[in-house]
């Protein structure tokens, strides 16, 4: 089988939307055909099977693990658990990833996993099971490892699957003394890193943030500068939906909608983010949630609802070219994996609109993960050797200000200057660099050819002349 053209009976639209923006942003670019070729296509596709047992009897499971690019290594990517993976998918989500990473020069190859299971029909211990094979079957074949491929959670998995990642390539490998940076996205006592968790929605919020904050470019689109007092509506309250309006809030907007599976709520004076996730988190649902002014059955009923900005945080293909038409928002903020086709973004820039790209708007994720690679390769958490230097030397420095004014602080003001940074706040700090340089860095690229059209394909451009550069220092390319 060629792996890049999957068989006819598999969803196959999403790996050649992924290709097709590829080849829209490859002609502005001046690399040879053979080398943008290979930049495109996926190099390594795994598909297995294997065995468990549920209950009294067995159940075969199907699995992927993809990796799209060794241009950089490890490769890196998250594992899908959903009924509805399929190899196409793991193919573009690993495709994205290895665009997505060089956007925010972050040194990996993408890849991507997937195992076809819905979790909530397993047990705990059934869920474990299935991991540990699934990562025992990588090891065989020599898809995982510190230096060779890095998993990470994605949709339907999280913390504990990684940590049974962990735990079962470091029995796999004993004395590997960087065994545990085989995976990311590990709980903190598996040495995993503080702020992994809300990363890929607090990096959406600051994505949104400095796009807003280009006057220039808001009044393009009919939009005043500034997050403060934006109408947003969230699609999806999991984990990148959830922190992605947390920290949206934070920075001044205001969340007038939020939807999922099981419908939409909407109230232009704004929803109570916190309440409405421990409303569903008590009842299972965010329907009949008592500060909503309106409830929306069908959940697709809430995203064409009024809004400044549109936050699409929960599965590929929302927003197509079927209900663009409807949509209100003068910015889509993609937190999930192509939520919007082609055509629909088509439609929208053609109505006025600007659509900050996934390959960008979600990168918080592998940027963390990232930082904690790096901190399981050096064996000490962030902080943890300068921390206590910086707050001594801060302390030196206030009692000889106040010696020479004769000014003393409040205890508060001394507590804020003295302070050292933990390891949460040089993770927040990192990741809001990488997110403010890299949009800068789109934005340059958006605005150095007008014909380039939009943001997705200055992304993809960058991505591209990035990843041919790494190509050609390595001398597999003249």
């Amino acid at each position: 089988m060629n792996i890049n053209n999957p068989t006819a009976d598999q969803e196959t639209h999403f790996f050649s939307d992924v290709c097709k923006n590829f080849d829209h942003a490859a002609q502005f670019t001046k690399h040879d055909a053979g080398l943008l070729d290979q930049i495109k296509s996926c190099n390594s596709v795994y598909r297995f099977r294997f065995p468990i047992r549920k209950g009294n009897s067995f159940e075969v499971i199907d699995a992927w693990r993809v990796e799209h690019s060794h241009h950089q290594s490890p490769t890196k990517g998250g594992i899908r658990y959903s009924e509805m993976v399929n190899e196409d998918e793991v193919m573009a989500l690993a495709a994205l990833m290895t665009y997505k990473c060089a956007i925010v020069n972050v040194p990996f190859g993408g890849a991507k996993g997937g195992i076809k299971i819905n979790p909530k029909s397993y047990s705990v211990g059934e869920l474990e099971n299935i991991t540990r094979r699934y990562t025992v079957e990588l090891i065989k074949k020599n898809f995982i490892g510190p230096s060779i491929d890095v998993p990470a959670p994605d949709y339907g998995s999280g913390e504990r699957e990684m940590g049974w990642i962990a735990d079962t390539y470091a029995t796999m490998n004993p004395g590997q003394l960087d065994a545990l940076g085989a995976v990311t996205g590990k709980p903190i006592s598996l040495h995993g890193i503080a702020g992994r968790r809300e990363a890929t929605g607090r990096g959406v919020a600051i994505a949104v943030r400095e796009c807003v904050s280009v006057g220039e470019d808001m009044q393009k689109i009919g939009l005043t500068a500034g997050l403060s007092g934006k109408k947003v509506i969230v699609q999806g309250l999991g984990n990148v939906g959830y922190y992605s309006a947390k920290f949206l809030s934070e920075f001044g907007a205001v969340i007038v909608g939020l939807c999922e599976f099981e419908g939409a709520i909407y109230n232009e004076d704004g929803l109570d983010v916190e309440a409405v996730f421990q409303h569903r988190k008590s009842t299972g649902s965010i329907l009949g949630y008592a500060g909503a002014k309106q409830e929306f059955k069908n959940t697709m009923d809430g995203l064409e609802q009024p809004c400044d900005i549109l936050v699409p945080a929960a599965l590929e293909n929302q927003i197509t070219a079927q209900n663009i038409g409807s949509i209100k928002a003068k910015i889509i903020a993609e937190g999930a994996n192509g939520p919007t086709s082609p055509e629909a973004e088509e439609a929208f820039y053609k109505a006025g609109g600007m659509i900050i790209p996934d390959m960008y708007a979600n990168a918080g994720g592998v940027t963390v993960s990232y930082f904690e690679w790096l901190k399981n390769l050096s064996h000490v958490a962030f902080g943890r050797i300068n921390r206590r230097f910086e707050e001594n030397s801060n302390l030196n420095l206030v009692n000889m200000v106040e010696g020479i004014t004769g000014v003393p602080l409040t205890p508060i003001q001394r507590a804020t200057i003295v302070k050292g940074a933990s390891e949460l706040e040089l993770v927040n700090s990192g990741l809001e660099d990488t997110m403010i340089r890299s949009y800068h860095e789109i934005r340059e690229i958006y605005k150095s050819n007008p014909a380039i059209g939009t943001l997705r394909n200055a992304a993809m451009v960058g991505a591209i002349n990035k990843i041919a550069v790494s190509y050609q220092n390595l001398g597999v390319w003249p």
